[in-house]
């Protein structure tokens, strides 16, 4: 992770570019793949209100105890899987086909249960979900790096994660209020992909590759892809996502500890959260400078939060705690994305995303089991929420010492 500080960055020598957003057809383009990213956030949030229908529906098929909260978890395992595969696809058949394919295929596996009686059918085509999950992310972000350079790609990346944050917390009601005509009902809101998929393919310009620098002096050469390069950067991404979805998933649960059982409490707690990451991702598209300049202070932010919600005696500081960290989450998520889309050429661009989506769904994955371990050993999910908090300074440290010793090195090389 601290070596990743001192990778240089090709930034847009090699990116594509496309018209800006000012030109016919930018912001229609700008709100369909705004629209892609938020389907892996419908699969993640959309049936949560209904798991308890569904687990009395099925309450006599074995093992249902288990099987029925696969169903909401097991699109973000395929997703996280399947990402880099979905990468390497992306950059040998193309963005746009891909995404059109997946986006159509999504509104067909997400239906299934509608009519699928099953409990395990139920579940493989949640298998099926999570893989269209993995293309259609892995294209959504690849053609945000494609069409858009700089500055403005940071802000569309930034909207990106602005849109599912907000998209989280309007699924969760959607879905709520769906599921009170049972709970099969929030499935047909998949059925949004039939009308996003021939908006897509009607829309969506066809990114060109640029010429490399050095294409004619070597026009048949084959350089391998720089797993290096993106090592670093995904590493410290598997963490970012147990950071950026710790309060998210514990906060009811921390509420609870505390005394608070009112689900309105616990559902202002969580929108003041979700809000709180909005902001810090309006606050990365104003500040200045390099995104990975500023990894160390973000991570310092979010383990101030951790430690606050840890040491929290009362509801109030625990909320503001949370608010505290989804401030540095809201800026941590686009910081890590512009990072490792900095790092990557055109051709590279497809598979670079799709390992760095497979490690932040990765990290969105473990995030629970490592907390639960975690309060299984310390006797308390407070506790284990303060160790994260730890282990947060602790990598900020380390990225502020990496980030110094390269600089020094660098200063050291012009000198001599």
């Amino acid at each position: 992770m601290p070596g990743s500080a001192s990778l240089p960055a090709p930034a847009d020598t090699a990116t594509a570019t496309a018209p800006s957003d000012r030109k016919p057809g930018g912001a229609p383009r700008a709100a369909l793949l705004m629209a892609g990213s938020c389907l892996p956030v419908l699969g993640a949030v959309l049936i949560a209100p209904v798991l308890p229908k569904m687990q009395d529906h099925f309450d006599s098929v074995p093992g249902a105890r288990t099987l029925v909260p696969v169903v909401l978890t097991v699109p973000a395992l395929a997703l996280a899987l399947l990402a880099p595969f979905a990468g390497v696809i992306v950059d040998r058949l193309g963005r746009k086909r891909l995404l059109v394919v997946a986006t159509a295929l999504y509104a067909l596996f997400g239906t299934a249960p509608l009519w699928l009686d099953s409990l395990g059918a139920i579940v493989a085509s949640r298998v099926l979900v999570g893989i269209t999950e993995a293309a259609i992310m892995t294209c959504c972000t690849t053609l945000i790096g494609d069409y858009y350079t700089g500055r403005v790609r940071d802000r569309y990346l930034a909207l990106q994660t602005m849109c599912a944050s907000a998209s989280a917390t309007a699924f969760f009601v959607l879905g709520g209020a769906a599921g009170s005509a049972g709970w099969r009902a929030p499935f047909w809101i998949y059925a949004v992909g039939l009308l996003l998929a021939p908006a897509m393919a009607a829309a969506l310009p066809r990114p060109g590759a640029p010429k490399p620098v050095t294409a004619a002096e070597h026009p048949d050469e084959r350089r391998p892809f720089p797993v290096r390069r993106l090592a670093g950067i995904c590493a410290l991404t598997v963490f970012g996502a147990m950071v950026f979805y710790t309060v998210p998933v514990e906060m009811s649960y921390l509420l609870d500890d505390l005394g608070v059982r009112a689900t309105s409490v616990i559902g202002l707690a969580t929108a003041l959260a979700s809000a709180a990451t909005v902001a810090g991702s309006i606050t990365f598209t104003k500040l200045a400078g390099s995104p990975e300049r500023r990894l160390p202070a973000v991570f310092a932010l979010c383990a101030a939060g951790f430690v606050m919600m840890a040491l929290a005696g009362s509801p109030a500081l625990l909320v503001a705690g949370g608010i505290l960290n989804c401030l540095g989450t809201g800026v941590l998520l686009p910081s890590l994305l512009t990072t490792a889309m900095s790092k990557l050429d055109y051709v590279d661009r497809g598979r670079g995303t799709g390992l760095w989506t497979a490690a932040f769904f990765g990290g969105e994955f473990v995030c629970p089991l490592v907390l639960i371990g975690l309060e299984s050993a310390t006797g308390a999910l407070s506790t284990a929420v303060g160790i994260l908090g730890l282990a947060s300074a602790v990598v900020a440290g380390g990225l502020r010492l990496a980030r110094r010793g390269a600089s020094e090195a660098a200063l050291a090389a012009r000198e001599d």
